[in-house]
């Protein structure tokens, strides 16, 4: 008998009986037997010691790919499982997956969890890592395992169990003396593991997400690929903390949030003109690009919604208000289907087409409580939102102009570059596979023709169409999806847009939803928390704090304050009887970024001496020289 595998590079490898990713690796090299955690057979994610059927391509997982640091975090939360029930017997374990740069498991326990019972629990994951356990998957008969589970006192796994579909084998690990219930792959020992982890927090959590069933506490772990990685990550944790935009929104007073209106803000006054300051730079972008704005109603009539499809998608996230005449309306959490009503008000020519709409009107959506983070994740928040009605032979010079824009726009903000996700048909969706594969097909054809790079993001485009989504990285490493493009030929058709043709016939319009920020108030967080509050001078909500040293120059100052308005230049004006120090300081730490200090000879000699946020500087210069230079900061890069 002879096997033979395809590997990677294109090579084949034959056996003379079925081998196992770990046989294939020690061929190679004993260096990657050493290092190999899994094996990804013909695309699926096998364990390192399962025999391989013949023809199969092959590829050994190492913990320095994306597979290898996945297995890691997994096999951190089943690691941790072993700990907790080690040292709190009858603790029983439910379900742990693996999250955004860690994992967690829920547990069901009488007792509260402590900070020191997670120093603990750790101390013995470690103990766990260096007995070297192997980890071995076994198949059960289902029967065999639900009694198994309920003689261990573990009701949930067995319930799990039980509500696996008749076909599914059920597949256990064995863990030293622990045995969990999982589908795998897992690494093959515990030592492979690393020390590379730490547990995080412990916080709330129900049966399955449903309030009614028993309460559970959830342990938040971190796991990376060793300690260094593990380190970076903490300390951009730190450096996150301290960039905080609700801690700096507070300290350069922007907004504050309160129950009254959960996931709302109420802006102040500097926060407001800084939010404004971005709206208006981005209108200004989208008025050279040859976009309308329009505005549609806030609530429509939740018939329009199930017509479009979003009822059906999101109708759970929407609020709902019903009228004395009892018709159900939606407050709006989108504006496509607004749009769409305003391009079917009259006969659309090809001649017309394209024709590019934006809208800023304020959205809502019904967030989960727990998912609210201040402008981050909100429940009600404006976009620079647009749609462009075009044909399919328009698609590409549209994705074109629209990408010319976001580079521009990035770039203002100091973001010199981005990536871009391919995001294709999710399982959930409107349309027939055929309209999928050509909206599919054109927009791939659009960024080929572009020469970008794209990394698949498969099964996340939107319900109605596939889509890019634009990722930024800020200053401390971490990404934000801000951007996104998605060409839509599902809407058009259910809304029954429609325009005449040059041949004279009826036909749809391609249909395409875009944004360069996405939600302005995200962006605005996203932008405070890279430049720890130093914004550019023309977004700024103060650019400039006037600050007297002596009270003799009160009437200087305020000369100064009457100059800088009447060049549009909103300014704060310090006259309190305080050090200049301690203004400078708390100007400073409201992140305002010139003061303007002025004193005696300042006020005598027409001038003033400004100190930049960040520098311990200050320069002197003329009073028409300053409000000059600020005044050419100031204005909007459009």
């Amino acid at each position: 008998m002879s096997v033979s595998y395809q590997l990677p590079d294109g090579a084949t490898m034959a056996f003379d009986q079925p081998a196992s990713a770990l046989d294939i690796a020690e061929r190679i090299s004993k260096k990657l037997a050493k290092q190999a955690l899994a094996a990804k057979v013909d695309g699926k994610l096998i364990d390192v010691y399962l025999p391989i059927d013949d023809g199969a391509t092959v590829e050994i997982i190492t913990r320095d790919t994306d597979d290898g640091l996945e297995l890691i975090r997994h096999d951190a939360a089943h690691v941790m499982a072993e700990a907790v029930q080690e040292l709190f017997p009858g603790t029983q374990v439910t379900i742990g997956p693996t999250i955004e740069n860690g994992f967690y498991y829920d547990f069901y326990r009488e007792d509260s969890f402590t900070p020191e019972d997670l120093k603990a629990i750790e101390k013995r994951m470690m103990e766990i890592v260096r007995r070297n356990e192997d980890i071995r998957r076994e198949v059960w008969d289902r029967d065999e395992a639900v009694s198994f589970f309920l003689k261990e006192g573990e009701e949930f796994k067995a319930e799990i169990i039980r509500d696996l579909p008749a076909d599914q084998e059920v597949s256990l690990y064995r863990q030293g003396d622990f045995i969990d219930l999982c589908r795998g792959p897992h690494l093959p020992s515990t030592s492979k593991l690393g020390d590379g982890f730490k547990l995080m927090k412990v916080a709330g959590a129900y049966w399955r997400g449903d309030a009614s069933k028993a309460q559970l506490q959830r342990i938040y772990g971190t796991a990376w690929r060793d300690k260094k990685e593990l380190n970076a990550y903490l300390k951009q944790l730190e450096e996150a903390e301290k960039r905080d935009h609700r801690k700096l929104a507070k300290e350069m007073g922007l907004f504050h949030i309160q129950q009254e209106a959960v996931g709302s803000m109420f802006w102040h006054p500097k926060g407001w003109r800084m939010r404004k300051n971005l709206e208006n730079y981005i209108r200004g972008k989208m008025e050279k690009g040859g976009y309308q704005e329009v505005a549609t109603p806030q609530m429509m009539d939740r018939i329009l919604w199930e017509k479009s499809g979003h009822w059906d998608k999101y109708g759970d996230d929407m609020f709902t208000v019903c009228t004395h005449d009892h018709r159900e309306m939606a407050v709006k959490p989108m504006n496509c289907p607004g749009h769409v009503q305003i391009f079917n008000q009259g006969i659309k020519s090809y001649r017309d087409l394209p024709i590019r709409l934006g809208e800023f009107t304020t959205l809502f959506r019904n967030e989960a409580h727990g998912a609210l983070h201040g402008l981050m994740r909100a429940r009600s928040f404006s976009q620079d939102d647009a749609h462009i009605f075009c044909t399919e032979g328009q698609i590409n010079e549209e994705t074109a102009g629209f990408i010319t824009m976001l580079r521009e726009v990035y770039k203002d903000f100091g973001f010199e570059s981005f990536r871009i996700k391919f995001s294709d048909r999710p399982e959930k969706r409107a349309g027939a596979d055929e309209t999928w594969d050509k909206a599919e097909g054109a927009l791939r054809e659009a960024v080929e023709s572009l020469g970008l790079e794209c990394e698949l993001n498969p099964g996340e485009g939107a319900f109605y169409g596939p889509k890019l989504e634009f990722v930024l990285r800020d200053a401390i490493g971490r990404d934000w999806q801000c951007g996104t493009l998605q060409v839509d030929f599902v809407l058009p058709e259910r809304l029954d847009a429609e325009y005449v043709a040059e041949d004279g016939s009826r036909q749809r319009p391609v249909m395409l939803h875009r944004a360069v920020l996405g939600s302005l108030e995200r962006f605005l967080g996203i932008l405070i928390e890279s430049t720890a509050g130093h914004l550019p001078l023309w977004l700024a909500p103060v650019p400039v704090a006037i600050c007297t040293i002596t009270n003799a120059a009160d009437d200087y100052a305020r000369s100064v304050k009457e100059r800088l308005e009447a060049a549009g230049i909103p300014a704060e004006l310090d006259l309190r009887n305080e050090k200049i120090g301690f203004k400078v300081r708390e100007h400073s730490r409201a992140k305002v970024p010139q003061i303007w200090v002025i004193g005696e000879k300042e006020a005598d000699e027409q001038l003033v001496a400004i100190r930049t946020l960040g520098s311990q500087a200050t320069d002197t210069t003329s009073l028409d020289a300053a409000v000059t230079a600020l005044a050419n900061a100031t204005r909007l890069p459009i």
